[in-house]
């Protein structure tokens, strides 16, 4: 599961530096400086993920990681405000809906896999 995490973490990351525009655009409008905070959280994505894989950080990328998730929470509902603006259809809107639980899985499965000083 750890190599799972981190491996999410880190493709999910670099995206921010493929496709910036798109995370751009769900971020809510009140926060500034929408570029950096997309390449900031990138970067954290990434450094978090291979920090999962190290023993000697694994806890302090997980705090970071924890951290990151319910940073990042406001857009996932910005997701969703845009999304039912647009008038997506009844499944898009489910899925969206479902995302914001799915932050509590990954917040609970980071802190189990950073837990452990373990290979």
């Amino acid at each position: 599961m750890r190599l799972a995490l981190a491996l999410l973490f880190i493709v999910a990351g670099a995206v921010h530096f493929v496709i910036p525009a798109s995370y751009r655009a769900i971020m809510p409008p009140w926060l500034p400086a929408q570029a950096a905070l997309v390449a900031i959280s990138g970067v954290a994505e990434i450094l978090g993920g291979i920090g999962l894989l190290n023993p000697v950080t694994r806890r302090a990328a997980g705090i970071g990681l924890i951290l990151l998730l319910i940073a990042v929470f406001p857009a996932n509902v910005q997701m969703l405000l845009l999304a039912r603006a647009r008038g997506v259809p009844w499944s898009g809107e489910t899925l969206l809906w479902l995302r914001l639980p799915l932050q509590l899985l990954l917040i609970w499965g980071v802190w189990r896999v950073s837990r452990s000083q373990q290979e």
